[in-house]
């Protein structure tokens, strides 16, 4: 009987060691709790990454909608601007001479050694199917700080009109030099040619 429990014993012994689950080392034990810790770490990052990725998502998608409202809503104002402007275009006076291009309007005011100047060009309607390419040129004339009467001329400006534009800037004069009146000319840049000109008296 003793030899029966021996060999049994022996038997379930060598099965567990044969056929049954691997016991682990205390070494493969921590190793593999490591493991786990790490994995676990890893899922919780990548949830969090994820959690804010959607947040992100979200706002991006709100500023997209809101971005998108104000393209329309800055679209409809354009277009309304569009229209008013083009009602201002059609009443405002043609040039004095019936030139075309024209200059339609200027104002100019002087600031210290500053001539400010804004100008209007326009073609008439039935010519503004092409565009002009031209300069203008700003003649001073006034009076120097020794109270002589002179001229002088600034730079001329470049630009292109189909129905209309707008010059705007700033030109410097001689300290001292009080201007009386700015003769404008209207150039092509292709002929050479004056196509307009308006004189405009400033100051007093």
């Amino acid at each position: 009987m003793l030899t029966g429990v021996v060999l049994g014993g022996g038997g379930v012994l060598f099965l567990q060691k044969s056929y049954g689950p691997t016991r682990l080392t205390v070494d493969q034990s921590e190793q593999l709790h490591y493991d786990l810790n790490s994995t676990t770490l890893d899922k919780q990052r990548l949830q969090s990454q994820l959690t804010q990725s959607n947040r992100d998502l979200h706002t991006a998608r709100a500023q997209l909608a809101k971005d998108s409202t104000q393209l329309k809503q800055a679209a409809s104002e354009a277009a309304k601007l569009n229209k008013d402007i083009s009602l201002f275009i059609e009443a405002i006076p043609g040039d004095p001479r019936g030139t075309s291009p024209g200059i339609r309007a200027a104002n100019f005011t002087v600031d210290n050694a500053t001539l400010d100047y804004q100008v209007l060009i326009m073609q008439d309607k039935d010519k503004a199917t092409t565009t002009f390419q031209g300069s203008m040129e700003l003649l001073a004339e006034g009076l120097y700080a020794n109270g002589k009467w002179g001229n002088i001329s600034l730079a001329p400006v470049d630009f292109t009109v189909q129905r209309y534009t707008h010059l705007v800037g700033n030109a410097d004069l001689p300290v001292g030099f009080r201007p009386r009146q700015i003769a404008i000319r209207v150039v092509n840049t292709a002929t050479k040619k004056i196509s307009a000109t308006r004189t405009v008296r400033i100051g007093r």
